[in-house]
């Protein structure tokens, strides 16, 4: 089978093709357009809307949601006094700042070095080259 050497303008690379094959007068090959395709997971869905509790007393008395199971009732929601203490204390808010962490734990060095990183990556996003 005899080959013959095309040169491609926008790969800059030699290539063998075959002499049977379908390339243009000009010497490029084209690509041609393909069979538009299906996205990932075949054909997109519609998207379902899920109902909103709106029984006040439900909403009061339920942790709404919870049950996964075609049967059955969601978590009823306890007094505060079956709940562990510490969950009383769990911080909800943001992050704690730097300064009101101790210098000799784990936590403030862990947050020192990701602040580093993060003013090095923005400062290398600056240059040019």
């Amino acid at each position: 089978m005899m080959f013959k050497l095309i040169k491609l303008n926008y790969v800059r690379s030699c290539v063998h093709i075959p002499n049977n094959s379908y390339a243009s007068p000009s010497g490029i090959i084209s690509l041609g357009k393909s069979k538009k395709k299906l996205g990932k997971g075949g054909p997109v869905l519609e998207k379902s809307e899920i109902p909103v509790e709106t029984d006040a007393k439900k909403l009061i008395n339920f942790v709404c949601g919870s049950n996964i199971l075609k049967e059955g009732q969601d978590v009823e929601i306890k007094p505060n006094s079956e709940y562990p203490d510490w969950l009383w204390n769990l911080n909800i808010g943001g992050p704690v700042p730097l300064q009101e962490l101790d210098p000799n734990s784990k936590q403030y060095w862990l947050r020192v070095r990701k602040l580093a990183m993060r003013r090095n990556n923005l400062l290398n996003k600056l240059k040019r080259f």
